[in-house]
Formats: C-alpha cells, sequence, structure tokens
C-alpha cells in the first residue's frame, strides 16, 4: 500500500509541518535551522543586490561613454609632409560627412576640431580639452545637451564657451564670466610659433554625468576652434553616430567604406575596451564569489536537518513499523529542508529588491553615518551608486538558491529514509 502512495501526499506535508513547528524542547526546528534560514537570506539578499548595482553601474557607465562621446571617430591616415611631420587634417570634411550620413544606421555626423588648453580665471588654472563643433552638432549630443543638469543657454554656444562642471568649479566660474584660454600650438610668426591667449564668454556650463569628461571638456564654435587651433578650412575628425551603440560592430564596415580608402575609424568599444573588460571581469568574479556564499549558506542545512533526523529517530521507526515507505520519510524530510530554503530566498528576494528600489535613500544615509561622501567620482567615474533590478539576475538568484537548497536537503534526506527502525527504536 505504501508502494502505491502518491509522491508528496498529504500526510507528508503534515508530518513535515508538524515536525517545523514543533518546540525545541520536543526535537523540533533547532537553532542550525534559524541559522540556515537567516544564512539564506542575506546570501540571496546580497547577490540580487550586487547583481542590481553591477547591472546599474554598467548601464550608467555605457550611457555616459555613448551619450557624450562619439559612437564611431572617423580619422585620416595622413600624408607625409616635406618638413617630416604627417598631417592627419581632413579637408573635404563636409563632403565626407555627408557621404557618411547616408550609412545605414548612421543618425549623425558632426566635424570636429579638439585641442588642449590651459583655461585661467582669477589666478585658477585648469587643464581643458577643447572640442571645436558646430552649434547644430552640439545640441545633438544628450549628455551635453541636457537641460536638467546644464547651467546657461545653449543656444548662446557661438557666442563664447561651454564648458563642463568640473572645469567651472575648480575655476571658480560662472555663466557670463570670461575665462582666457592660452595654447602653446598658438600663432604662426617669421620666429616661429608663439603661444595664443584668447578670453570667452562662459555661456553653458553642462554636467554629463563622468567625472573625466567635466573635469577637463570644453567646447568652442567650430569656425573659432579652427583659427584658435591653425585648422582653417580642415577638421581633426569626424563623430558619428549610430541608430544602436551595442551594435557598432554592425555599422562599422558600412561607415568605413562611405569615409573612403583613406580613412580609419575607432569605434567606442575599442576605445573603452580597457574600461569594458574590467567591468566584464569584475562581473564575472562578484557572481562566482557571491555563489559561492549561497552554497555556503545553505550547506547549513545539512547540519539542521541532521540534528533534526536524530532527534526524531524514534518517530522515524514507529512510522516505518507503521508502513510508511523510505521515500515517503525522504520526502518527509526533504520538506522540511526546502522549506527552509524557500522561505530564506523569498526573504532574501524581497531585502534585495528593496535594496535595488531605495538604494539613494540607503546610500544616503550611509553618506550621512559615514560623515561624509562615500562615493567618490574621480575614483569610479560617476556621481552616484546607481541599481537596475533586472528579472533576469533576480531568476538567477532565486534558482541558484532554490537549486542549492535541494540538493543539500537530499543527503540528510536519505539518511533518515534508511535508518533502520529496529535500530532506531532499539533503546527507546
Amino acid at each position: 500500500m505504501a508502494s502505491r502512495t502518491a509522491p508528496f501526499a498529504p500526510f507528508e506535508w503534515m508530518i513535515a509541518w508538524r515536525y517545523l513547528r514543533a518546540r525545541r524542547a520536543e526535537g523540533g526546528v533547532s537553532t542550525m535551522t534559524w541559522i540556515s534560514l537567516i544564512g539564506i537570506t542575506l546570501a540571496v539578499f546580497a547577490l540580487i543586490a550586487t547583481l542590481a548595482v553591477r547591472a546599474g553601474f554598467r548601464a550608467e557607465f555605457v550611457d555616459t561613454i555613448v551619450g557624450a562621446n562619439a559612437h564611431v571617430t572617423v580619422y585620416e591616415m595622413g600624408a607625409m609632409q616635406p618638413n617630416g611631420t604627417v598631417d592627419r587634417s581632413i579637408r573635404d570634411y563636409t563632403l565626407r560627412a555627408a557621404q557618411i550620413a547616408d550609412a545605414p544606421g548612421v543618425t549623425r555626423v558632426a566635424p570636429l576640431v579638439r585641442g588642449q588648453v590651459m583655461a585661467s580665471f582669477m589666478g585658477s588654472d585648469a587643464g581643458m580639452e577643447v572640442y571645436g563643433i558646430a552649434p547644430e552638432d552640439l545640441k545633438g549630443i544628450p549628455r551635453i545637451a541636457d537641460p536638467e543638469t546644464a547651467v546657461g543657454d545653449i543656444e548662446r554656444f557661438g557666442e563664447g564657451i561651454a564648458i563642463g562642471s568640473g572645469i567651472a568649479r575648480s575655476l571658480g566660474v560662472q555663466v557670463g564670466d570670461r575665462i582666457r584660454i592660452l595654447s602653446a600650438n598658438g600663432v604662426r610668426t617669421p620666429m616661429g610659433t608663439s603661444p595664443r591667449v584668447n578670453a570667452y564668454e562662459v555661456t553653458y556650463i553642462f554636467t554629463a554625468g563622468r567625472y573625466d569628461i567635466d573635469r577637463t571638456r570644453a567646447y568652442l564654435p567650430l569656425s573659432e576652434a579652427q583659427t584658435y587651433f591653425n585648422s582653417e578650412g580642415a577638421v581633426h575628425e569626424l563623430e558619428v553616430m549610430v541608430t544602436n551603440p551595442d551594435d557598432v560592430e554592425k555599422y562599422a564596415p558600412g561607415i568605413l567604406a562611405a569615409a573612403g580608402n583613406t580613412a580609419y575609424i575607432w569605434t567606442w568599444r575599442e576605445q573603452f575596451s580597457g574600461f569594458l573588460s574590467a567591468l566584464d571581469i569584475e562581473d564575472n568574479v562578484m557572481s562566482v564569489i557571491l555563489s559561492i556564499l549561497v552554497l555556503i549558506a545553505t550547506m547549513n542545512i545539512i547540519s539542521g536537518l541532521i540534528m533534526l533526523v536524530k532527534n526524531k529517530g524514534r518517530d522515524i521507526g514507529i512510522l516505518r513499523t507503521m508502513g510508511l515507505s523510505e521515500g515517503s520519510i525522504l520526502r518527509v524530510f526533504f520538506i522540511c529542508g526546502a522549506f527552509t530554503g524557500i522561505i530564506g530566498t523569498v526573504l532574501g528576494v524581497i531585502l534585495g529588491c528593496l535594496f535595488a528600489l531605495y538604494v539613494d535613500q540607503i546610500f544616503g544615509m550611509v553618506n550621512w553615518m559615514a560623515g561624509g561622501d562615500a562615493w567618490e567620482p574621480s575614483i569610479r567615474g560617476i556621481y552616484f551608486l546607481p541599481a537596475r533590478l533586472e528579472l533576469g539576475d533576480v531568476l538567477f538568484a532565486v534558482c541558484l538558491s532554490l537549486g542549492l537548497s535541494f540538493i543539500v536537503t537530499i543527503f540528510p534526506a536519505r539518511r533518515a529514509a534508511r535508518m533502520n527502525p529496529v535500530e532506531a527504536l532499539r533503546y527507546e
């Protein structure tokens, strides 16, 4: 009769439930079981919280890259000059920009002039990388032309200079102030090249969301930058934006073909390959470490179940003599262990999701307790701790925790099932 009992029959659940809710004096839930429950809860919480922060950090970091930089940059191979230098200026940039704009997936092409300068204001100095760009092209850069984080009027960009918020703080300038910029490669004279010094009104201050960009980048109108950097009638590169930056490799061949035989390109993935590789390595290492943490937490289930089996030896002997099969005994104790894993996983998922949803408030409290800024933008690149809750990460944590909980439960449950009823009752 016992052999025909359906698996996980109601009486098996009833026995397991009675064992779980029995008082400690009756051999019920032991201290080790509570430790297992708390351990699994904290492990799953840590796994989900870390995966959420990892996903949020990657998404924010990549967004600051593709939102403030070219998805594809087109350069000229250049030609050797009589003086031994290589001229890589692009002189037919208007024609090339039009050709590249017709390539599949291209949304915008902007000619750029770049140069390094020193900026000064009221005795304060700061190094800057100046980008010469047309006003209409500047408006097409999402992280730069953001009215919510910017100060000033981008429509007045053609009348002065746009600088990052980090430069503005370093120099102590506001919109309307005039800053001086100095370039060592300036005015060409019969006696050689002398430094060029110009003064510009700050008309726009942007915050791109990346510390290194806001701390070093500035924009000048293209025509002014061409004059300032001795690049009249030419540009240094072409900035190309595509429909989907994640698929930039798909668009690269078409862009290169449209750019001409003397051009070469550099995608944003190639430019920031070091950062992206570091993120991938960190993601993999953290996933492995936290998975081991979940495994260690679930191993405590074995200790709790072994103690429960030992306390319930007399009950096991009686149940076996009443006709319960080894399978029924195994399932009873499997339910006891699995129930601990399920409850711990559910509590861990709740805590992890709450952390991801309220990470700003939690981190604000951490800052307050630390007595200052616990997040250093100059090291981490972005200004805040992001968290992005993704269904795949939650499912991974749930499947890992439940899978390990169910697997480790089988071993003590089998021990209980194979217990000899005669031996179990000998000393009772």
